[in-house]
């Protein structure tokens, strides 16, 4: 060893002395000359970063779609089969971002579907349609928002201020607004009268269908509001550690209340969407939507315990659900064989989560 490299040593140690400790990559560490383990280091870091996950369900989803070429042929890789594909996915895209928000701040939401249904219903109803009748069918999408929030808003003020598990409370939610989308159409389908609406939601820009538009914007929006704002600052905050955000000044309450009022206002969204495709509002809509929204947040490599979201992930992985639903059904496959398949891809996530968390762990 050179007398330089001694001089560097605290207090002269000789070369067999312990070096103090220094992360791969680092100055002064083996791997800083650009050895083998400290490029292993740096591709792994990658790999687990937000880059790395990206990636990941890039791969998952054209893997999807190339087991769809192979399987179904030119059925999948038409130009309408992809746009049924986005159609399909842009409804429940737009709960899963606001699913996003909520399991970013720490919480769960299990009536996402019932929130839609009520809000598919109550917009339907006789006395709406007329009053938009005589008015604008913009009554109708105000009636489907308002509701959506007012569900969002009963969920945060009991999570927040009344200290509800939100397990608890969004369950009790879940019961409640289906049980009274049920009693408000008596069990019917209601059938959306006002063409305006079908016309406007159910059209097409340059070839593009209007909710697939939709869904772009709302996810663009929430990526913004995550990645680019106070807000989204604030909520990986909460998620992460609430006690720390109190302290650094953060009304945790009120902010977990507005995280579940813009989850209601994204399913109030959906609602509108769902009139539009299906062209009747019913005590159904929105079945499993609470699960499939779970399943796509928590693909995309959000954390279930809070304090990392992704909106491009949430895309993604709402993305792959819909491809995978749509090759099943092009290749003839039974509906209990993609739960089996989901439930699958669900497990797997997670552990992966689980895995990649305690490698980046103290």
């Amino acid at each position: 060893m050179s007398a330089s490299t001694h001089a560097e040593l605290p207090g002269g140690a000789p070369e067999s002395a312990p070096r103090p400790a220094v992360s791969p990559g680092s100055p002064g560490s083996p791997g800083s000359s650009g050895g083998p383990r400290a490029a292993g280091g740096r591709i792994g870091a990658l790999l687990a970063g937000p880059a790395g996950r990206t990636l990941g369900l890039v791969i998952a989803l054209a893997l999807l779609c190339a087991i769809g070429a192979l399987t179904a042929g030119d059925r999948f890789t038409t130009f309408d089969n992809m746009m049924t594909i986005l159609r399909l996915a842009s409804v429940i895209g737009v709960v899963s971002v606001g699913m996003t928000f909520v399991i970013t701040g720490g919480g769960i939401d299990l009536s996402v579907g019932a929130i839609v249904a009520l809000s598919s219903v109550w917009a339907t109803t006789a006395a709406t349609q007329s009053t938009a009748a005589d008015l604008h069918w913009s009554v109708m999408v105000s009636t489907a928002l308002l509701v959506g929030v007012g569900c969002g808003l009963v969920n945060g003020l009991l999570i927040a201020y009344g200290r509800m598990a939100p397990f608890i409370a969004t369950l009790a939610m879940l019961a409640a607004a289906r049980g009274l989308a049920e009693i408000i159409s008596d069990k019917r389908t209601q059938v959306v009268t006002q063409t305006g609406l079908v016309d406007f939601f159910g059209g097409e820009v340059l070839g593009v269908p209007v909710l697939v538009i939709i869904f772009a914007l709302t996810a663009a929006a929430g990526w913004v509001l995550l990645n680019r704002t106070t807000f989204g600052r604030r909520t990986l905050a909460v998620g992460g550690n609430p006690e720390a955000a109190r302290l650094a000044g953060i009304d945790v309450r009120r902010h977990t209340a507005v995280l579940y009022v813009l989850l209601g206002l994204a399913c109030g969204i959906a609602a509108v969407m769902l009139l539009a495709r299906t062209t009747a509002g019913t005590s159904t809509h929105g079945n499993l939507y609470e699960l499939d929204a779970i399943a796509a947040v928590v693909i995309g490599g959000t954390l279930l315990s809070g304090g990392r979201g992704t909106i491009l992930g949430t895309v993604f992985g709402v993305l792959i659900f819909t491809t995978l639903t749509n090759v099943f059904t092009l290749n003839n496959l039974d509906t209990s064989t993609q739960a089996v398949a989901k439930g699958a891809i669900i497990v797997a996530a997670v552990l992966l989560q689980q895995r990649v968390a305690a490698r980046s762990g103290p």
